[in-house]
Parts: C-alpha cells; sequence; structure tokens
C-alpha cells in the first residue's frame, strides 16, 4: 500500500484538487482493472483516451485521478492534474511499486534486429552463474524460473513496474529488458534506472508508427540520452548510427565491434551448421549460434556480462554453453538432408542476415526461402524483402505472415512490387501458409535448406481480428513424417 502524498513527490502536478492523504490499493490506466481505493491514470491512447472513462473509474471507486483535463464533476475523488498522463503514469507507477529498478541490476538494449536474442542469452547466462534474474522480452516475461505471457516488446509502465517489483521480491540480483523505439517514445521505460543501456543496430522498421526514419532513430537515440552518469552505454560502432546513439549520453560510452578496433572485438574463425568458433579480444570460443548477426549479438553480451559483473573467464566459459533464443535460426532436420530453418526475421536487414549466413554455410545446396509481411505494419519495407529474396535465395515462395486487417493479397501484391522480371520464375505465391511450407517441403531437392521466415516464436496467426493456433514446427515435423 501506498499514500497518494508519496507518489505526487516523483509526478510534478500541475493542480491538485482534495485530499492527498490517502491510502492506495493499485494503480491502472484501464477503467475496467480499478478497484476501491485505485489510483486511476486518464491517458490518451491511440484507440481511446482514458479521459473518456474517468466516471467509470470514479464509478468503480478509485481514490484518485490523475489527468491531463480536469472533468466537469469530480466527485469524492482527489484529482491532479498534469501535463502528460504518459510520463506522469510511468513515474506514478516507479513510486508506487518502491522504485524496483533502483533495486536491480537492469540492462535495456534497442536497436531493430538483435534485442530478443540479447536479453535471452543474458538472462541465461546470468542463471547459469548462479544470479536469480528477471527478463522482460518479445518471448515472454521471466520473474526467475517463472515464465509470464507478453503482449508487446515493450510493455506498459504500470506492468514493467510490477514485475520488477516481482523481481525484486524473488530475490533477483538481475533484469534484461527488451527496450523498444515505441516504448520509449510513448515513456513506457520513463523512470526506470538502468546500468547500462546496449545498441544492436538501426535498419528500416517501424514506419507505419515513426513515419520517418529521422524520428524512429530519435527514439532510439532517447533512451541513451536518459541514461545517467553512473550507467554504461553499449555501442555497435559497426553500425554507422552507433555513434550518434551517444553524441549526447551522459553515460560511460564502451564500444564493440567485428570490423574495427574497439573496446572489444570479435571474429568469427570457423562456421557449420553445428555453430561457430569465435575469437573475442584474442581469445577463442565456441558458440552453438551461427551467423555474422550472432557474432555481434554474442560480443555485446560478452561485453555486458563482464561490465556488469561477470568475470572475463565466466562469460567465455558461459557463451559456449548457449543455444539461441527460440525462434531464432531455429533447425529441425528431415529426411533426404533436408533442413527447415525457423527464424523471426520479418525486416529486410535480418532476412539478409539469415540468408546470407544459410548461403555461407550450405555449401551449394539450395536454399528456398519463404516469407510474407505483416498486415496493418510498415508497408514500405515489403517490396524490400523481396529484393533480398531474390537476392539470395535460389527459390522464394510468397505466402501469409500476420495479415490481420489486411488482405493477404494485397500484401502479396506489395511484395510482388519488390521482384524483377527475371526472378519472376523462381517465385511461387500460395497464400495459405501451411500450404506453402508444406508445397516449400515436398518440392525441395535432397539436402536444401527451406528457411521459413517471419513467424519464429510465435505459435499463432491473426488473421482478421482472430489470433488462430499456428506452430511451424508442429507444421514442419508432421510433412517430414510423409517423406
Amino acid at each position: 500500500m501506498r499514500y497518494l502524498s508519496e507518489i505526487l513527490k516523483a509526478i510534478e502536478p500541475l493542480e491538485t484538487i482534495g485530499n492527498t492523504d490517502v491510502e492506495l490499493s493499485s494503480i491502472c490506466s484501464d477503467s475496467r482493472k480499478v478497484t476501491p481505493g485505485a489510483l486511476f491514470v486518464a491517458v490518451r491512447g491511440y484507440a481511446s483516451d482514458g479521459h473518456a472513462y474517468i466516471a467509470q473509474a470514479i464509478a468503480a471507486g478509485a481514490a484518485a485521478v490523475i489527468c491531463e483535463e480536469l472533468p466537469e464533476q469530480t466527485g469524492n475523488a482527489t484529482f491532479i492534474r498534469v501535463e502528460s498522463s504518459r510520463k506522469a503514469v510511468a513515474l506514478a507507477a516507479d513510486a508506487f511499486y518502491g522504485h524496483p529498478s533502483a533495486k536491480l541490476t537492469l540492462v535495456g538494449i534497442t536497436g531493430t534486429n538483435g534485442k530478443t536474442t540479447t536479453v535471452t542469452l543474458l538472462y541465461n547466462l546470468f542463471r547459469s552463474l548462479g544470479y536469480p534474474c528477471g527478463l522482460l522480452s518479445t518471448i515472454a516475461n521471466y520473474v526467475g524460473e517463472k515464465r509470464l505471457e507478453t503482449a508487446n516488446t515493450t510493455a506498459d509502465p504500470i506492468t514493467i513496474n510490477s514485475l520488477l517489483g516481482e523481481m525484486v521480491e524473488a530475490g533477483c540480483a538481475y533484469c534484461f529488458m527488451e527496450v523498444s523505439s515505441i516504448g520509449v517514445e510513448q515513456d513506457r521505460v520513463t523512470g526506470l534506472k538502468f546500468k547500462a543501456g546496449i545498441f544492436s543496430n538501426l535498419t528500416h522498421d517501424h514506419l507505419d508508427y515513426h513515419k520517418t526514419f529521422a524520428e524512429y532513430l530519435r527514439c532510439k537515440k532517447l533512451f541513451f540520452d536518459n541514461l545517467p552518469a553512473d550507467a554504461w552505454a553499449i555501442i555497435n560502432i559497426d553500425d554507422k548510427h552507433g555513434r550518434v546513439m551517444v553524441q549526447n549520453t551522459r553515460a560511460k560510452v564502451v564500444t564493440y565491434s567485428c570490423r574495427s578496433i574497439a573496446d572489444h572485438t570479435c571474429r568469427i574463425m570457423e562456421e557449420s551448421f553445428e555453430g561457430m568458433q569465435l575469437r573475442i579480444d584474442g581469445r577463442e570460443t565456441w558458440t552453438r549460434l551461427i551467423g555474422q548477426h550472432n557474432a555481434y549479438n554474442l560480443l555485446a553480451i560478452y561485453t555486458t556480462a563482464i561490465l556488469v559483473g561477470a568475470s572475463e573467464e565466466e562469460a567465455l566459459v558461459a557463451l559456449s554453453n548457449l543455444s539461441s533464443a527460440c525462434g531464432r535460426l531455429e533447425t529441425i532436420r528431415g529426411p533426404h538432408d533436408l533442413t527447415a530453418v525457423i527464424d523471426y526475421a520479418h525486416t529486410p536487414d535480418a532476412l539478409e542476415n539469415v540468408l546470407k549466413t544459410l548461403k555461407d554455410i550450405s555449401c551449394g545446396r539450395q536454399i528456398i526461402c519463404l516469407f510474407g509481411c505483416g498486415g496493418d505494419r510498415d508497408r514500405t519495407k515489403r517490396p524490400e524483402m523481396a529484393k533480398v529474396a531474390a537476392q539470395y535465395a535460389d527459390r522464394i515462395i510468397v505466402t501469409s505472415d500476420n495479415s490481420r486487417t489486411e488482405r493477404t493479397e494485397d500484401i502479396m501484391d506489395d511484395i510482388r512490387a519488390g521482384f524483377s522480371r527475371e526472378d519472376a520464375a523462381r517465385v511461387l505465391y500460395i497464400s495459405d501458409r501451411k500450404e506453402a511450407i508444406r508445397t516449400a517441403i515436398l518440392t525441395a531437392p535432397d539436402g536444401a535448406c527451406i528457411l521459413l521466415a517471419g513467424k519464429g516464436h510465435e505459435t499463432y496467426q491473426i488473421i482478421g481480428t482472430e489470433k488462430r493456433h499456428f506452430d511451424e514446427r508442429e507444421i514442419v515435423n508432421d510433412v517430414f513424417k510423409t517423406l
């Protein structure tokens, strides 16, 4: 239980009406979740405005309301007017749950690709060293060993702080967290005390939301602008935007690179489907992961690990025992020397990274690339995905992904625009993704490598507004049984 007066110290209200010496039972921004004694924060969203539900929240027993505009009737509840409800809910949640991020070593990563792999493997690495840890990621949230489902890359600030509070109570020493550009722009991580922030890379994504690449970059950079002076900003300087990210940061900058001079460096010595031999800071280690992009991920993990508590020796040994995150270059071996590879690649850059890796280690085997693009999302990357597939794959099957409220055929037409006339003979269009997977496998020559891109860890498809069970692993294994 917290008193409203404690919360007000954190949010800098413009105006307060009513008694602030009230005990709060909970904090929420969804009026349907209000219980007697709750603090309700009216947040302006993209689908709805929380101010429209203030009366409903008071009727449900809200003791206090934070809002940007006061209603005509305030009733018996205490009202706090603020400039930004989004910022206020984040700061209020941090205070309500007792500033939990300050009681953990909180590490955040932002970038277009590699976020999930990096935080998941950091979580697994530190657990292997005996530390109780938490994880906030696209795939799942973990409080210690307890798994909790997740809906967004970066959750809302109340959920984040609630989970961080659970981690503190469970005795966790570390939390590793994905930080999305949308999460930064919407103040979901405002108030959190990060000990380290990692920048992986910046490529084409989320322009349906940010509209311009410059705005996308600004939101990523804002994460580093807000890091405290006692934190580390860990940046990939091989990405041309790496230096930009830390132009205005107060944090201590640490660099990593696979191509040039940096504080920490990595080179791939050998590579196969079984793994890679890496040289990190002059010392060699074996890893089960493959691909240049994973060399970057592992170097970021190593760099972060030794900064926040692991020894160099511990980190190198732990790296050799790590397995890839679910749905990231996940391989299923089949009859006739076929290999199906499931990967979350849903941006042009991510697809290129995966296809280049497969081409490098496939020893001339045919590469079949199956992919689609999500509906109600950035349309400009669709033809770019086609160009990448055409450059690296021998055969291509264009299919559905999460089409949501768009017609799959319209999405495929957008993709089609990226293929040249010469590419057409290598491209097949099958809107039903299950049938597309069956076709890819059944028509593949012996020894082929079949990439199923876009779904990765997801075990569902969203068609219209319906979420349907769809697990590519099940489909692949069923088809392999028929061969």
